[in-house]
């Protein structure tokens, strides 16, 4: 039998060089969050871990046993005749569960009786989550930042994507979190991963970098949506140099338009957004915009958002925020277009590489 285990803190610097990564938990377990690249085979399902549990607590452990080793010996078939039948001798998993212990330890048995080398992580994702979060500031702290800043709706995103087609290093916080870090920025049909997942997904995008290049990344505040920033990111971001972009009123109204097309598309959203200013704007103003939006002047409302709700409190936020804002680098952008961000991207680019070359 080729089964050997290694520690959390192992497995996680060898990350990549196994063939795949298993996750022999529940598939909600897995949803909830799971180790970069992982693919789910349950030993149990959420159903049968419940009926396990439930003879468990009243008949008795034996039974509950029998049960769970019948229902665990058809689904670790069934998981092998799906997606190990075309794999070749040289294949090298890696498998975990909650703890490490019996579901993935049968799944782990099966296969290396096969003839795959496989490795199990002592102490599961539970172990892996805690080594994980413990490197989370090594990793960022490593890296070198420059934070784009500028109001809503002056392109920040989009400018982060005109350097990363530009071949710059991104991390992009707001894709990360599923959400575009404003009151207004829930994205339809697309939930938020939990803050697990979150934070895994930052730590795997951070160990990616190269930290002789720099990291590109937008102004954010501590939460993105429902997503909390790692503290170490948080407070390496604040004390980096900053690049300011700057876009006319009317191409930002344009823009949020643009990259909200439910503003227009479905108008009672909108409204119910809306609503979740209540507090900082008072009933009046909340039922002022919502009228206008059911009257067809979505523009009017957006552009009047940004007058009195997101421009009066942003350049006095940010520079208490990022402690670099007032020696930013400006970015003018003649107008929303992919050639302008492609030429703002450019140019700082260029602006970096003659800093970096001076220093």
């Amino acid at each position: 039998m080729s089964v050997h285990s290694i520690s959390a803190s192992d497995a996680l610097a060898q990350l990549d060089r196994f063939s795949a990564v298993i996750d022999a938990r529940s598939e909600s377990e897995y949803a909830h969050d799971r180790l970069p690249g992982a693919v789910n085979w349950p030993s149990l399902n959420d159903e049968e871990r419940a009926r396990v549990g439930t003879l468990y607590k009243q008949v008795n452990p034996f039974e509950a046993r029998k049960l769970g080793a019948a229902l665990v010996s058809r689904n670790i078939a069934s998981h092998i005749e799906r997606d190990a039948m075309d794999k070749p001798k040289s294949w090298q998993p890696l498998v975990y569960c909650w703890r490490g212990g019996q579901r993935s330890g049968a799944l782990s048995l099966v296969l290396g009786q096969i003839g795959f080398r496989v490795t199990l992580i002592e102490g599961g994702y539970k172990a892996f989550r805690t080594a994980m979060r413990d490197d989370l500031p090594a990793q960022a702290a490593r890296l070198r930042y420059r934070v784009v800043c500028g109001p809503t709706g002056s392109g920040k995103t989009r400018l982060l994507h005109a350097l990363r087609d530009a071949g710059a290093q991104v991390l992009d916080l707001e894709d990360l979190a599923s959400h575009r870090a404003s009151v207004l920025g829930l994205i339809p049909g697309r939930p938020q991963p939990s803050q697990k997942h979150f934070e895994m997904r930052v730590w795997d995008t951070l160990r990616s970098f190269d930290a002789a290049r720099t990291v590109y990344v937008e102004a954010e505040s501590k939460k993105v949506g429902n997503c909390t920033l790692p503290d170490a990111l948080i407070d390496a971001m604040r004390a980096s140099p900053c690049v300011r972009v700057e876009l006319s009123d009317d191409e930002r109204v344009t823009l949020l338009l643009e990259d909200y097309p439910f503003f227009v598309s479905d108008p009672v959203f909108f409204c119910q957004r809306l609503d979740t200013l209540v507090a900082l704007r008072g009933h009046a103003v909340i039922d002022d915009w919502k009228a206008q939006v059911a009257a067809g002047r979505t523009e009017a409302v957006v552009r009047d958002l940004l007058a009195r709700h997101y421009d009066p409190g942003y350049a006095t936020s940010t520079r208490r925020n990022f402690a670099q804002f007032d020696q930013a680098l400006v970015a003018p952008l003649t107008d929303r277009s992919p050639p302008a961000l492609a030429q703002a991207a450019h140019a700082i680019l260029q602006s970096d590489s003659a800093a970096l070359a001076s220093a």
